[in-house]
């Protein structure tokens, strides 16, 4: 029986040798290795299951192999990226994006893009001002308020003096003023959003410096999103505010890309009149054009329409902008949200029919795009776990790692160009980074990604055995499975790694063996879980048994693998991610960049 089984596991032919009647013992095996063999197709999604059928015990074991002669996809090193809310203005956390500590959070993923945008977009003002001063009002006691606005200010001399990259240290009584002030602001923002019902929002000169100081220290490249509400009698886009800003940002030579407007296809909910998707194609071709006539800019990059979820007006609206200006953006940009926050439940994070939707929008989305511009790049920017802002201890929690992990994987074998994270900070509860500056699940679980995964994504092979489907049922993988070159800023790791990732969704744990081009080779253990008594609620995580906290301000942790002897199954936990680099490949898809 081991013979046999070091035959099926080899794929190897049975040599002359074989003893009487091995053959006949050996075909029921090596045909049912031939019909549960399942190779992956550029973009598909599945990854086989392993389940017990009724009668059979023990057979848990898949095999795994991955194609490693050339990448099926290859995306943009800025792949995973970041979005700041432009309520970030009004809720007071923008003055403190020159914390030491948030700037080093930001730097562990870059290279990125840093998107400012949001429902707030379209509301913003921009006002040419650098006086410092801090206009009074606003929740708490008037003698905190006066210190707090005080020390705002001192801080804002302190970084005027300081050249180059600007870094401040708050008190901590000030961070406390501060998340006090964000609180009450919180609530403020809730009620205009949940009434859809928007205050206008003043950015001044001095706050899109501090913004693009955080951008800059931390490696990320900015993507401005300008106010496309304004507008004219004719309802075409007024653009002399945009205009301001652009020529203060040339002023300064701030290297930044832009985009017109968020979620055009929702403003006659905020405005009382719609823009249809071709008056929105010529506002884009202004913007072109007006980019064109500052000499800072006239290389810029322009994104967009960044539309809401393809339904069925939603996909006329992008066929009228991409008539217009389809070769006017250099990358077409929609969002997503998978779960209404306001009703979510940790049980939500685990089906796989949620995880599945993007699938339909990733595909109606592509036929458009290839219908009018065939190869233009596409972004799913906006991306959350949750919309209405999420739901404390759910969307900032592990279980959402299990959604977030797989809309990279899934994006990634479908040809999305970057995906973009909403948001890095403060935005209700979607974000990476809680108000004490601390690393949330989903933020140590970027990290991985930045450093461990590669922009070369690789088709995988994999053979089990699946259980018979119920007449009308469909079955959808609990075990998820997704291949890359490893990172070539990961200097641990010699060219032609590949680095796997692995969401199980089972309540039981799963074995995998690998085989192929993989097999026999040495592999290093990344296994991400939750760590202390919350379980999958938790908002800390530990790698390999170790809880993951920041060393100090200035410095986050070493992600230390576990190495695994050669040959050895991998065994993933239940309901838990993992990332496996496997060393030494030398995948031909992986040598060069």
């Amino acid at each position: 029986s081991e013979l046999i089984r070091g035959f099926l596991l080899s794929g190897m032919p049975c040599p002359s040798s074989c003893p009487p009647g091995l053959l006949a013992l050996m075909a029921p095996g090596l045909a049912l290795m031939a019909t549960f063999s399942l190779p992956s197709q550029a973009g598909d999604r599945r990854a086989l299951p392993v389940e017990k059928p009724p009668g059979v015990k023990g057979r848990t074991l898949i095999l795994l192999d991955v194609n490693t002669k050339s990448p099926v996809r290859i995306i943009s090193e800025n792949f995973l990226s970041l979005q700041l809310d432009p309520s970030i203005i009004h809720d007071g956390w923008l003055d403190f994006l020159s914390s030491r500590r948030l700037v080093t959070l930001a730097r562990g993923l870059a290279p990125a893009f840093l998107r400012f945008a949001g429902k707030r977009t379209d509301f913003l003002q921009f006002h040419n001002v650098k006086n410092p001063a801090k206009s009074r009002g606003g929740p708490g006691p008037d003698y905190y308020l006066k210190n707090y606005e005080d020390d705002i200010v001192r801080s804002d001399i302190a970084l005027d003096k300081q050249k180059g990259c600007k870094i401040a240290q708050h008190p901590d009584i000030m961070l406390e003023l501060q998340r006090e002030k964000a609180a009450q602001m919180h609530l403020v923002l809730l009620k205009e959003q949940f009434s859809n019902t928007y205050s206008n929002l003043t950015l001044t000169a001095r706050s899109l410096d501090k913004l693009y100081n955080f951008a800059d220290c931390s490696g990320l490249h900015l993507i401005f999103a300008l106010n496309a509400l304004r507008r004219n009698p004719n309802n075409s886009w007024n653009s002399s505010n945009a205009l301001s800003l652009l020529k203060y940002s040339a002023s300064k030579k701030y290297n930044i890309s832009w985009e017109l407007g968020n979620e055009p296809n929702n403003y006659r909910t905020l405005m009382g009149r719609s823009v249809n998707g071709s008056q929105l194609g010529k506002d884009y071709t202004q913007l072109r054009s007006l980019l064109q006539l500052i000499r800072t800019y006239s290389r810029a990059h322009l994104y967009g329409p960044n539309i809401g979820r393809p339904r069925k007006n939603v996909i006329a609206f992008l066929e009228g902008f991409m008539k217009v200006a389809g070769g006017t953006v250099d990358a077409v940009t929609w969002q997503h949200y998978y779960i209404d926050g306001r009703v979510a439940k940790v049980t939500d994070f685990l089906k796989t029919r949620l995880l599945d939707t993007l699938s339909d929008q990733i595909r109606k989305i592509q036929k458009v795009v290839n219908t009018y511009t065939p190869g233009k790049k596409i972004w799913l920017e906006g991306v959350g776990m949750t919309s209405s802002g999420g739901m404390n201890n759910l969307s900032d929690s592990y279980a959402a790692g299990f959604l977030w992990l797989n809309t990279l994987g899934l994006l990634a074998s479908q040809g999305i160009d970057v995906v973009v994270r909403h948001s890095f900070l403060d935005h209700g509860h979607n974000h990476l980074v809680d108000q004490n500056f601390n690393p949330l699940p989903d933020y140590w679980l970027s990290l991985l990604y930045k450093r461990l995964i590669g922009p070369k994504v690789l088709a995988i092979h994999v053979a089990g055995l699946q259980r018979k489907p119920r007449p009308g049922r469909v079955i959808r993988d609990k075990l998820r499975i997704y291949a890359h070159c490893t990172s070539y800023h990961n200097h641990n790791y010699v060219r032609g790694s590949i680095t796997l990732y692995i969401i199980n969704l089972h309540r039981s744990r799963k074995k995998i063996k690998l085989a192929g081009t993989l097999r026999d080779k040495i592999v290093h253990q990344y296994l991400l879980q939750p760590y202390g008594k919350d379980g999958l609620h938790s908002k800390s995580v530990q790698l390999n048994g170790q809880p993951l906290t920041m060393v100090d301000d200035g410095t986050l942790p070493e992600l230390k693998p576990r190495p695994l002897r050669a040959g050895r199954t991998l065994v993933i936990p239940p309901l838990t991610m993992s990332f496996y680099v496997v060393k030494n490949v030398n995948a031909l898809a992986c040598r060069y960049r």
